[in-house]
């Protein structure tokens, strides 16, 4: 799997303590983006998927992993197996995605690896960064047109459930 970064113990890519595993390789380039290094998919390093997983096990406070970049969707079969270890760990996991997600829906159509993750995604954060709707104010997200998709409601009721907090 190809890996700009780890960033362990984070409280800004979700709900609570959360390891974020940042892929390499984005074809969407969006002005501003907050990790432009992570764009070229020769970029970053090489991990085993064990090496990823060792980064969240045996965290007692850890509240789940998130999988953004980059691009996770563009590693679909090893973002779905971490996002399957981490289930397995009792662990929540979220992804963010330049894509919406009506597009990565046609795209699994295509590529099946991608509907897989998304059936092991609990929360998506979905739509390309917009600079010109860039808000600090937004919990977990960029700009305004990016949306937090709770997945497990979206598909229980068949249509997209925006996640809220408890606490919110």
């Amino acid at each position: 799997m190809r890996i700009y970064g780890v960033v362990t113990d984070s409280i800004v890519d979700g709900p609570g303590f959360r390891t974020s595993i940042f892929t390499q390789g984005c074809p969407h380039h969006c002005p501003g983006c907050h990790n432009p290094e992570s764009h070229d998919p020769n970029g970053g390093k090489d991990w085993t998927l064990d090496e990823v997983e060792s980064r969240f096990t045996n965290n007692p406070l850890l509240d789940g992993i998130t999988l953004t970049g980059g691009e996770p969707f563009e590693q679909p079969e090893a973002c779905a197996e971490l996002a399957r270890r981490a289930h397995e760990k009792g662990l929540n996991v979220w992804a963010f995605s330049g894509y919406t997600y009506e597009q990565l829906l046609e795209k699994a159509e295509q590529q099946p690896a991608i509907g897989t993750l998304l059936d092991r995604c609990d929360v998506l954060v979905d739509g390309p960064f917009r600079q010109e709707e860039r808000s600090l104010e937004l919990r977990f997200r960029g700009s305004k047109n990016q949306r937090l998709i709770d997945l497990n409601k979206t598909r229980e009721v068949g249509k997209i459930v925006l996640y809220t907090h408890p606490e919110w």
